[in-house]
């Protein structure tokens, strides 16, 4: 990467706002268990749709490594390595995972409605694939409670989520595309 290229910058600079703004999703959580309700994923949602797979990649990981230094970025404003090896370590692990795949999917989408729709449904589903196993694995539930702690009262959250992400990405991806797209994407 070259900090010099006004290319680059403006990737660094989006990559780094997403990352912020994961982190002040995380003060938005309600307790309902040993996983909080968030609007994290929300965000992870909407660096891949704007940000491309590579770059919001980098962006989660900026975020997962300001929160392993210890910075209260995760949800409650909690921070530290801990956490990764805590009940939410997993869902961590996940938002990069999501984010990358979301941008994947929707970089070959070409901003088309549906496929962000699907590449969010597909990013949703690595969160919980990383999360509900993680969380099985700390605490030693039985799968199926997992489920029903871990994945079941977020469904209909998610599914709110991902309706709000494509219109707020359809109206941001115009301001960003020049730096972000290739020319010819619809957005």
């Amino acid at each position: 990467m070259n900090p010099t290229n006004p290319q680059q910058l403006k990737h660094m600079v989006y990559a780094a706002l997403m990352a912020a703004l994961t982190a002040a999703g995380a003060y938005i959580a309600i307790p309902v268990g040993p996983v909080p309700i968030v609007l994290q994923n929300l965000f992870v949602m909407l660096a891949g749709l704007l940000l491309g797979g590579r770059w919001a990649l980098i962006s989660m990981g900026v975020y997962l490594l300001a929160g392993a230094v210890g910075l209260p970025v995760f949800a409650g404003g909690a921070g530290g390595i801990g956490k990764f090896v805590g009940p939410t370590g997993g869902y961590l692990f996940g938002f990069a995972a999501a984010a990358f795949l979301i941008g994947i999917i929707s970089e070959r989408g070409r901003g088309r409605a549906v496929v962000d729709v699907m590449a969010m449904i597909a990013g949703t589903l690595v969160v919980y694939a990383f999360g509900v196993t993680w969380l099985k694995a700390i605490t030693g539930m039985s799968f199926t409670k997992s489920f029903a702690v871990g994945m079941l009262p977020f469904l209909i959250g998610d599914a709110i989520k991902i309706a709000a992400a494509v219109p707020i990405a359809r109206a941001l991806r115009p301001m960003i595309d020049g730096s972000l797209r290739p020319a010819g994407t619809v957005g």
